[in-house]
């Protein structure tokens, strides 16, 4: 089990109280972690689907949105990054850990105290002896289990900080992808807002034409109210796209930790926006990049010493004590080897009924510990399903724009020349809506569609790390809070 202290500080921690800790790292070396994938097939040796380009570069770098060559983007992963709400949380929550995992290592060292007195007696009759006592001395205490139970909760300490540090990792990487996603979303409801206006200026010189040929009696009042009719259609889907963009940028405004009131975004479209590709590596290699699998095997580590702590619960605990001090009644005098009095004591304590609590204890902690192992195999399942999905989706939604975008081309050509028809009056309105319709409709599935690719690219990113890197995080982690006593 891998530990998380800085070198320098934990082997000088651990000289310094290694007479404390000898029996219980010696016991602690005769445990074993679980190993919850060990079943033919739980790794597979590739993933299923390909990868959406050879050339791609396997894996993403920590800094994956770059590449969608938005630099806007970039400005606001970057300030996310550092304002975020939910990161800030779960900074919080690392140094909570961080705190809990020093009260844990306490339990393994000795307690010292210090004390000092002073004290006037007298009688009640104002002629009665009085007298002053002057007292100092210290006092010591050491409790331990035989089997290692103080050392088995530092364990487990340990590995909720490891968990905790993972976690903040998950919530950085989701912050990310919403970043891009809510951006990206809020570009493509301008890009729709303005295809709606151009296509209702589009039904408004439609609707011109008609009342000229209404008012030259070529073409009947139903000519009229239908264009009409189709004008009102556009001008209602307005107001909701409208909408919708707004709370777009409400929702991008609370992941930037901001206020969402006046919140503005500078780009208007897709256009400038790359789709890049990146691809994976060996699933085997997967369960090292993805911090939310971290999380499940430290939460799962911690169990298990969760387990072998309630097992030393089974056994006797040693308890050391010992006071020294000097009592004088002159201040002088108080450091006088005459004056000085101790007491050492050992003691051995082994409950013999509890009516059950350390066996149910031990039960509680088994049961936890099963259920991560269960909770474990799922988040590395549900990785390799994530990867496989993403891949699709790239796959598919690159695919779908290749059509749409053929399929935009021809109905604009369709309407521009359905419209020079009708103007020469070779065609009927029903054949121009019918075109006007086409292309408003094609137009909008390829703005939904770009979205959609875009989508996929982040949740690929996201499904393969975000460029984290296990091994990394932990070489790289660094304490925030000093909290040592040696």
């Amino acid at each position: 089990m891998k530990s998380l202290l800085p070198g320098a500080r934990l082997k000088g921690a651990l000289l310094k109280g290694a007479g404390a800790v000898a029996l219980s790292a010696a016991l602690a070396a005769c445990t074993t972690n679980p190993t919850p994938l060990d079943r033919p097939g739980d790794v597979p040796a590739s993933f299923e689907q390909p990868a959406p380009n050879l050339q791609a570069p396997l894996w993403p770098s920590s800094d994956w949105w770059t590449t969608f060559q938005a630099d806007e983007l970039t400005q606001l992963e970057a300030t996310a990054q550092k304002e975020n709400l939910d990161i800030a949380q779960a900074a919080a929550r690392v140094i909570q850990a961080e705190a809990q995992d020093g009260v844990a290592f306490s339990a393994l060292l000795p307690t010292l105290d210090a004390s000092g007195g002073y004290k006037r007696q007298g009688a009640g009759h104002p002629h009665g002896p009085a007298f002053t006592t002057w007292s100092a001395g210290l006092s010591a205490s050491y409790q331990q289990s035989f089997f290692g139970g103080e050392y088995f909760n530092l364990q487990a300490a340990r590995q909720s900080l490891r968990a905790s540090r993972y976690n903040a990792a998950v919530i950085g990487l989701s912050i990310e992808a919403q970043v891009a996603d809510q951006y990206f979303t809020v570009l493509s409801l301008r890009e729709r807002v303005a295809i709606t206006r151009a296509n209702v200026d589009a039904a408004k010189r439609i609707l011109t034409i008609t009342q000229a040929k209404v008012s030259s009696g070529v073409s009947s009042n139903l000519d009229l109210a239908e264009q009409q009719a189709v004008l009102a259609q556009q001008e209602a889907q307005l107001p909701g796209l409208i909408e919708q963009e707004k709370e777009a940028r409400y929702g991008l405004a609370i992941l930037m930790g901001r206020a969402p009131e006046r919140y503005e975004v500078k780009g208007q479209n897709l256009d400038e926006i790359t789709s890049p590709t990146v691809k994976p590596g060996l699933p085997s290699e997967l369960l090292l990049r993805r911090p939310d699998i971290a999380q499940a095997e430290a939460q799962l580590y911690a169990a298990h010493a969760n387990v072998d702590a309630a097992r030393a619960a089974f056994f006797p605990s040693l308890s050391l004590t010992g006071t020294g001090g000097y009592s004088a009644g002159a201040l002088a005098g108080l450091i006088n080897p005459a004056n000085m009095a101790f007491t050492i004591g050992a003691s051995i304590f082994q409950s013999i009924f509890d009516g059950g609590r350390v066996k149910a204890q031990s039960d509680l902690a088994k049961a936890q510990e099963t259920e991560l192992i269960a909770a474990y195999r799922k988040a590395v399942f549900s990785a390799f399903a994530d990867v496989e999905s993403s891949l699709g989706q790239v796959q598919a939604t690159t695919e779908q724009l290749d059509l749409i975008q053929t399929q935009v081309k021809a109905s604009a050509e369709a309407f521009r020349i359905s419209e020079l028809q009708y103007r020469e009056g070779t065609i009927d309105i029903l054949s121009l809506l019918n075109a006007q319709q086409q292309l408003f409709t094609a137009q909008n599935s390829l703005v939904v569609t770009k979205l959609a690719r875009l989508e996929a690219n982040i949740g690929l990113y996201s499904a393969l790390g975000g460029g984290w890197k296990q091994d990394e995080s932990d070489a790289n982690y660094k304490y925030q809070l000093d909290w040592w006593p040696l």
